[in-house]
Order: structure tokens, then C-alpha cells, then sequence
């Protein structure tokens, strides 16, 4: 699980979490946008209906995945994120972040290298997410580590636990099934662009392809958050 920090040392105000797939990748998922560039969309595609009608589990899915990673190496893929769609916005957001003394995770299902490469990118504190197995300096087809929603929700909790602040001074910003665990341990949920029951678990919901859209939301929660 990849945890690696950027955060300036201190407790933080308050966390935010934001999932990836489906909240900052509109209309589709890193793993999507990789398995097109690595050929296997369609097995993939098809897997990702399965979890969200729930009929496959996370680990099902990123089983079926990760063969079609089999011989390429870190580098490829890292190349092929550099054309990964993004929601407008998201620099700018976690700046906002950071400006009010949040310190913005990525709480997400999506690959590692996905996470590793977001936060290289805009800056966020951390990252986590299911590991691929590399042999030789290439991805060797198997999964190394799973990682589940109720896992996510565990990485979260556990680094608002690491930085010292409650979970009632905690945000997550989300858009299905995987958020669900999430939402209900924070202080404010935000279903941004999300499904019925993302928008039945949260606080508030957001539309809008600008991911500050969220932030009028972040705000106001600011203004009524608990003491520390």
C-alpha cells in the first residue's frame, strides 16, 4: 500500500479524502483508461459492470485486470497516465486544501501507480490502493496486494489517526459503492457527480466537471466543524 507523505510537519486542520475513478476520472476509470492503452479494455470494461452491479468483488475485478498488464513495465504505464482524464480543477483544489490547513489524500481503489502518480502530479499527501506484482522489472500479471472499500476506509482512518485528527474533522469526496464505508465515518461526506446511493450515504452532493464545485460545500463545513 503505497503511504508516501508530502504534508509540511504539524496537525493539520482537518483531512480531505478524494476518491479517483469515477470523481477525479469523469465518465470512466484510471483502470479503463490503462487497459485501452495496454489492450485489454474489453475484459476490463465487462469486469467493472460486474463490481458496480455487484456481482464481482474489487479483488475479482483487479485479478482479471492485472493479467493484461502482464510484461510491460512501470515506465510504460507511467507514460500512459500522462493522457489519463482528469476533471478540471483539481490543482486548484487541493491548493484550497491547503490554503485552509487540509491536508488532501487520495483514498481510492485504483492501481497504486495510479495514486503514486497523482500525487506526484498535484500533490497530494498520499495514496492508496491495490499493489501489482513486478518480477524482473516488469509487471508480472498477478495482483500482490488486494485492497477493498472497507480497506480504503481503514487507510483512512488510520492516517487521520497518524496526523491527530478525528475523523469528525475529516471530509470525503466520492461517487459510489467504494465511498460508502468512508462516508460514514466522516464528518462530511460529498457525493461529487455520483450514483443514488453515493448521494443517499453523503452529506451533500455536487455535479459539475470542475472538481471545485466541491469546495462551496468544504467551506461551509469548515465554518460549522467541531472544535479540536
Amino acid at each position: 500500500m503505497l503511504a508516501v507523505a508530502f504534508y509540511s510537519p504539524g496537525v493539520p486542520r482537518g483531512l480531505v479524502f478524494f476518491d479517483v475513478d469515477g470523481t477525479l476520472v469523469p465518465r470512466t476509470s484510471s483502470g479503463q483508461h490503462l487497459a485501452e492503452s495496454l489492450g485489454h479494455a474489453d475484459a476490463v470494461r465487462e469486469a467493472e459492470a460486474g463490481y458496480a452491479a455487484g456481482t464481482l468483488s474489487n479483488q475479482q475485478v483487479a485479478v482479471l485486470d492485472a493479467r493484461g498488464w502482464q510484461a510491460r513495465n512501470p515506465a510504460q504505464v507511467r507514460g500512459f497516465l500522462e493522457s489519463l482524464p482528469l476533471v478540471e480543477g483539481v490543482e486548484e483544489t487541493v491548493d484550497w486544501c491547503r490554503r485552509q490547513g487540509l491536508a488532501p489524500v487520495l483514498a481510492t481503489l485504483a492501481w497504486e501507480v495510479v495514486g503514486a502518480y497523482l500525487c506526484d502530479r498535484f500533490g497530494f499527501d498520499r495514496a492508496c490502493g491495490p499493489r501489482l506484482t513486478v518480477v524482473d522489472g516488469v509487471y508480472s500479471g498477478e495482483v500482490a496486494e488486494h485492497f477493498d472499500e472497507n480497506d480504503k476506509r481503514d487507510f483512512a482512518l488510520g492516517v487521520a489517526a497518524e496526523l491527530g485528527v478525528a475523523p469528525r474533522h475529516c471530509a470525503a469526496v466520492g461517487d459510489s459503492r467504494s465511498d460508502l464505508p468512508l462516508f460514514a465515518e466522516v464528518g462530511m461526506a460529498v457525493a461529487f457527480n455520483a450514483t443514488p446511493a453515493a448521494r443517499a450515504a453523503a452529506t451533500a452532493s455536487v455535479s459539475g466537471d470542475d472538481l471545485r464545485a466541491v469546495l462551496p460545500v468544504l467551506a461551509t463545513w469548515l465554518e460549522t466543524m467541531p472544535p479540536r
